[in-house]
């Protein structure tokens, strides 16, 4: 049975990775229903994620091509400067240095770069209280209803404005990269929180979908690695690590199909929609609870 469970978790996860509902919530409560522990961490959780990212690779393969490219550039450019900064001491010139950060792609890396910091330092200190709430669906029912209230917050307020990568500043990327810190706790979605973050800020609906999309990426890539030392945990048999994997491909399989149509629903239906429905989630979670 353990296999077919954790082919729902792998649809399950497709489904909801790609709107602002957490798709993190939604398997604890699953696992909660099929009666499937926390003795192998977040393992699984990550591995679906990083199932469901490769559909994000897969989609925007050519943007992220670009946006590595130019974080390479940006890398050597700050080397030259480095080395220009020590010429100039030795000789006394005053050569003028690389401009680092120019055009649209540039500028939306150093936004990335710059939001993975604080995501970075809250994910590492709470990683063990994220284990302990994915235990009971408690802790996802109230994280469904906290995002509900921000989504409807942020629809009501009409929030949300012109502003793009270009107009983006680097203190409003810290800003949305410390709410998708937050995100590490069930029930809390890290698109709807980033999403909200942008939309507060100023920046257009389009921006947010995207640049929320993007930042994931490195967020779910670091869980995985953070996690992966469970492969070596007494309860991973052989089997459960086959399936495990076997469940990754189905949720990047099911990503792929459902990411274009999922992301639009994102970037046209009303966020007071989502947030309706996180309250109905969080209902039936706290429900679980109770009744398990």
């Amino acid at each position: 049975m353990i296999v077919l469970y954790l082919i729902l978790l792998a649809v399950l996860q497709a489904v909801t990775e790609f709107i602002p509902v957490s798709s993190f919530g939604h398997l604890c409560v699953a696992e909660q229903l099929f009666g499937i522990g926390h003795d192998t961490g977040l393992l699984i959780e990550a591995m679906l994620h990083l199932g469901t990212a490769a559909a994000i690779i897969f989609l925007f393969k050519k943007d992220l091509k670009q946006i590595g490219i130019e974080l390479l550039q940006m890398f050597l450019d700050v080397i030259g400067n480095i080395n220009l900064l020590i010429h100039n001491k030795k000789t006394g010139e005053h050569l003028n240095y690389a401009r680092i950060v120019t055009g649209t792609y540039r500028k939306f890396a150093a936004l990335l770069v710059i939001s993975m910091i604080p995501t970075v330092c809250l994910g590492l200190v709470s990683s063990r209280l994220a284990v302990l709430a994915a235990d009971s669906s408690f802790f996802p029912g109230i994280g469904f209803l906290i995002t509900g209230v921000l989504l409807l917050v942020t629809d009501l307020n009409r929030s949300g404005g012109t502003k793009g990568p270009r107009e983006a500043s680097y203190d409003t990327a810290m800003w949305i990269g410390i709410c998708q810190g937050l995100a590490v706790f069930p029930g809390i979605s890290r698109m709807a929180f980033t999403i909200c973050a942008a939309l507060l800020c100023g920046y257009s609906r389009k921006f947010a979908v995207r640049f929320s999309v993007f930042m994931s990426l490195p967020a779910i890539v670091g869980a995985f690695f953070a996690e992966v030392k469970y492969f070596g945990a007494s309860e991973m048999t052989i089997g459960l690590g086959f399936a495990s994997v076997f469940a990754m491909v189905i949720a990047g399989f099911v990503g792929c199909f459902v990411i274009r149509s999922m992301l639009q629903m994102t970037q046209k239906t009303k966020l007071r929609n989502f947030a309706y429905y996180s309250f109905v989630a969080g209902a039936v979670a706290l429900a679980v609870n109770f009744v398990l």
